[in-house]
């Protein structure tokens, strides 16, 4: 079998490079063939992995939910596409967290040379792809505008240093949400679909599963030009969901369950793809079933 091992190298503060020739060694356990590449810049792992993608049995890359992201991009359009091995390096790390993959090296080279392979969802965004998460509104540029050098230094911390610095005023937007027949307009400060159980680090999602071809999507409402109150009652909303989960009722949150979903939103609302800067305005979102052939922990029963 031919491995494709690609990783970013400025993610997790380098650790990744340190160990290369570790890594290495433990796949050429598995597979015949293992080459490297170390990304250059951003979008240059998904370039990578759709010309990998052909050529090679498995792709396993190391990075943070962007680099995932961008691998899921790369082998989107794949009609079969390779298996994948992960070794988390990110900040956050959401994905590996819904997947049980350890953090370490060490636990996740073992999950790829010992795991089980998984055909788990994903997500499809008009004619791009997402993993996990699909977002709008307060705090979602965070994760793609907060400065490497800032993740360095002060890791997870950085992202709500640059949420609080770029979306205190919480901006108000229409969306209209379309879902098997239901049509919902409203004002609103935040959008989110996901097909996972974390975000930012926290179980927002507990209750999900990522290979049971459903999305969950909440919405939290907001009227035009808050008052001082209603900007705080929009805030507790907001809090209340990343804390108790999607599932706990909340007055103020729209919830959503279903496998395909059109919003309407203007030119000004820009989506946010696992951490990545994605489209603009209106999206028709569905899950892809079975469409990720992952390595996973041996025995994986609840993901």
């Amino acid at each position: 079998m031919r491995c494709f091992f690609v990783y970013n190298p400025v993610s997790g503060r380098g650790k990744i490079t340190k160990k290369l020739d570790y890594i290495v060694q433990k796949l050429k356990e598995k597979y015949d063939v293992v080459d490297v590449y170390a990304t250059k810049g951003a979008g240059d792992m998904e370039k990578a992995a759709r010309e990998a993608a052909g050529r090679y049995d498995a792709i396993v890359f190391s990075g943070g939910d962007g680099s995932f992201n961008e691998i899921v991009q790369g082998i989107g359009d794949t009609e079969f596409p390779p298996e994948l091995g992960y070794i988390p390096s990110g900040t956050v790390n959401d994905i590996a967290h819904t997947l049980g993959i350890p953090k370490s090296v060490r636990g996740a080279l073992k999950v790829i040379l010992t795991g089980d392979n998984e055909m788990l969802d994903c997500m499809k965004i008009n004619d791009r792809y997402a993993m996990y998460v699909v977002a709008a509104g307060a705090f979602t540029s965070a994760p793609y505008t907060t400065p490497q050098a800032q993740k360095k230094q002060i890791g997870r911390l950085a992202y709500g240093i640059e949420g609080i610095k770029k979306n205190l005023r919480f901006d108000v937007f229409d969306v209209a949400v379309k879902n098997e027949g239901a049509r919902v307009e409203t004002d609103s400060i935040f959008v989110i679909l996901m097909n996972g159980r974390y975000v930012a680090g926290m179980k927002l999602n507990k209750k999900s599963s990522i290979r049971d071809g459903q999305i969950e999507l909440a919405v939290i409402r907001q009227k035009k030009n808050p008052n001082v109150f209603k900007k705080i009652r929009a805030f507790l909303a907001l809090a209340h969901l990343f804390l108790f989960g999607f599932r706990v009722p909340e007055k103020q949150i729209i919830r959503f369950t279903g496998k395909e979903f059109e919003i309407e939103a203007a030119e000004s609302v820009v989506w946010n793809f696992d951490g990545e800067k994605g489209v603009c305005g209106n999206v028709k979102i569905c899950v892809l079933p079975k469409k990720i052939n992952m390595i996973v922990p041996k025995g994986s029963k609840n993901i």
